[in-house]
Parts: C-alpha cells; sequence; structure tokens
C-alpha cells in the first residue's frame, strides 16, 4: 500500500512525536525483554512551523518498538550504536519531522508556496556528564546535528539544524514508582538554507503586509521540554509538553514570525503486542 505524502507525513512526525514522549528512560539495572513491539495512537498540538499564530492538532499512529542489543539499542531515547568502549558515550540517531502547510489555510503565508512536510535526521553524540549512585537519575549533554529533506515527489535539501542540548532523566520523581520524568533544554543553531525555507519571502510574493525578507544563518531560538511516561504490564503511556522561544533568533523580524514563544504538547499510549522471551540486563 502506498501512503499518500501526508498520511506519510504524519507517521513520521508520530516517530518524533514518541521520541518527544518517551525521552526519560529506565536507568536502573533489571532484567527486561531482548525486544517489545507495540502499537498505539496520540495526539500532539504545535504551530504550523516555529513563530506561526496558526495552531493544528493531530491524531498519530504510534509505533512502539525497543530493542536492548549489546551493540545496538533502540528504543524512546532513540536508535544507537556502542562505538566507544565508555558507559559515559554514546552516538545516536536523532530525527524530527514537520507536518505540510497548506499556504492558502494559513493566513501569513497566503499567495505563497505550500511548506512540505520534512523530515530530519543525523547523528548525536551523546555525554554522561553525572549519574546518581542507585542510577536513578542521569545528566546528559547531547550534541545531535541533523540534516533535512522535504517529502515530495523530488526531495530536496531544507539544511542543516544543530540543537546541543541539556537531558535530565529522573526514575521514579517524587515518589511516583515506575514514571520516568525528561527535562530538556537548549539552544537551535541552523544554516541559511533551513531559514530561507521557512521565514524568506521573495520579491515575487511580498505584499504590503509582507515585505521581501532575506533570511540568514545562525541562532534559532531555545526550547525547553518536560516529558513523562510509564510502562505498564500491557501497555505504555506518555505526554509531554514544550516550550519554544524565537527571542534573538536571527529570523525573528521575519515578517513570516507572528509569535515569539509558544507551547506544544502531546500524549499517546501504545499497546504491547509482543515481546522476546529471552532476557537482558539493561540500565549498567
Amino acid at each position: 500500500m502506498r501512503l499518500s505524502t501526508f498520511t506519510a507525513a504524519r507517521v513520521v512526525a508520530a516517530l518524533a512525536c514518541i521520541a518527544a514522549l518517551g525521552s526519560a528512560v529506565c536507568v536502573h539495572a533489571e532484567q527486561r525483554p531482548l525486544w517489545e513491539a507495540g502499537l498505539g495512537a496520540g495526539v500532539v498540538t504545535f504551530p504550523d512551523y516555529r513563530g506561526s499564530d496558526r495552531t493544528q492538532t493531530y491524531g498519530l499512529p504510534v509505533p512502539y518498538f525497543v530493542y536492548r542489543g549489546e551493540f545496538l539499542k533502540a528504543d524512546r531515547n532513540g536508535v544507537r550504536g556502542r562505538f566507544f568502549d565508555s558507559d559515559r558515550v554514546e552516538l545516536n540517531v536523532t530525527m524530527n519531522a514537520s507536518a505540510p502547510v497548506d499556504s492558502k489555510d494559513n493566513p501569513t503565508r497566503q499567495g505563497m508556496p505550500d511548506l512540505k512536510p520534512t523530515v530530519e535526521i543525523g547523528p548525536s553524540l551523546d555525554l554522561t556528564l553525572w549519574r546518581a549512585a542507585d542510577k536513578r537519575a542521569k545528566l546528559d549533554f547531547r550534541l545531535p546535528l541533523v540534516t533535512g529533506v522535504t517529502i515530495e515527489g523530488s526531495p530536496r535539501s531544507t539544511g542543516w539544524q544543530f540543537s546541543p542540548r541539556l537531558n535530565l532523566d529522573l526514575q521514579d520523581p517524587a515518589g511516583m514508582a515506575g514514571w520516568n520524568l525528561g527535562l530538556v533544554a537548549g539552544p537551535l543553531f541552523s544554516d541559511r538554507k533551513q531559514h530561507q525555507y521557512f521565514y524568506s519571502v521573495s520579491q515575487e510574493f511580498a505584499t504590503a503586509e509582507r515585505p521581501a525578507y532575506e533570511a540568514r544563518r545562525g541562532y534559532a531560538g531555545a526550547q525547553f521540554l518536560v516529558a513523562v511516561s510509564k510502562r505498564f504490564p500491557s501497555y505504555w503511556v506518555g505526554g509531554f509538553v514544550r516550550y519554544d522561544t524565537l527571542r534573538g533568533a536571527v529570523f525573528n523580524d521575519s515578517p513570516l514570525v507572528k509569535r515569539s514563544s509558544y507551547l506544544a504538547g502531546g500524549i499517546a499510549v501504545a499497546w504491547i503486542i509482543g515481546e522476546s522471551s529471552r532476557m537482558v540486563d539493561v540500565g549498567d
């Protein structure tokens, strides 16, 4: 079955959201299945693009997959391989996505080309700065670098983004047994091509209310995220809230930027439909 461009974008967005919803993972040593698989659904709300004053709510499929191999691991914290003989350095794969925007439905962009759905993927070097003695808390410094492409018949590059961030994971916060809490904060930096895709206005689309604008590379604002999740015997639940600020961003004076800050969020539930009979140690 061939997915439509929009459906494919929503599936990609679901994968990105599940990573946010489950950013806090189990960190204490215990026996868990080698792999787990499941499927569920979620709801997320966010603006058409960072800086837009138009917000949309999407229902999304939520795939759930965990693999706890000795070398390769895949879970709600990403896909990663152990390329270093160290428990404090990891090389992960990170992914982001954006939904399509029909410009005729967005007053700020009326008359301009539509924004195609995009997917961003790239490596992330993650450094553990601190870990509690009982392994129920951990502070990481993450260095993800992603490149984006549009999802369409002839994909084109949307540039690069670098988003260094601090990530604090807590298990059983405030005595809430089984719950995980993740706190993430950091700035964003993007190249000229990415900023142009979202915030430039060429002369042919300029109006009296929307003057021509040429975006440049540099600081792109900051994000702060809080995520909670819990793995029950037969299902998993999670939720997140993200605060995004564009104050000080190099494109903040673009006529396409109507809000300098906003909140986004979502919730999801996934039912576990299969797991390995082989058990492995995790959280070491």
